[in-house]
């Protein structure tokens, strides 16, 4: 496997068969991980085809494996950057982390893609109350 990212919160790891593997730590890592795979079902049962798709959940090692959305993207204007995460509230989610970081370039069908949905906001959410895991500013 290739290591992607390595960080307090998540290590993602890029399998050879493509698949991601991001396994949870640190900080509200139970919460983030249920959270992630919450949202990510959620656009998954809306038809939204520019995210990954959950392949495998392991509960007890807070281990999501995902489809892979291509390679990371290094440069792209703000107001497309903006264009691309504002293509999420029509699927009833708001990224909270809008940054190239979390956008990524699928060249089977040419599509720009988001990643990392760990602090998204469900926007419509049970009981009409939105639900996130967005940090909040002190």
């Amino acid at each position: 496997m290739h290591e992607m990212k390595d960080t307090a919160r998540a290590t993602v790891r890029i399998g050879y068969d493509g698949r991601v593997h991001k396994t949870f730590r640190g900080e509200r890592a139970r919460e983030r991980f249920d959270h992630e795979l919450r949202v990510l079902k959620h656009l998954e049962a809306r038809g939204c085809a520019f995210v990954p798709r959950v392949l495998e959940a392991d509960a007890e090692t807070l281990k999501l494996v995902t489809t892979n959305c291509g390679a990371r993207v290094d440069h792209m204007g703000e107001d497309r950057q903006k264009q691309i995460f504002e293509e999420l509230k029509a699927y009833g989610v708001r990224h909270e982390d809008p940054f190239l970081r979390n956008i990524t370039y699928r060249t089977s069908d040419g599509r720009f893609c988001i990643i990392d949905f760990e602090f998204a906001t469900l926007l419509d959410s049970e009981g009409g109350d939105a639900a996130s895991l967005k940090p909040i500013a002190p």
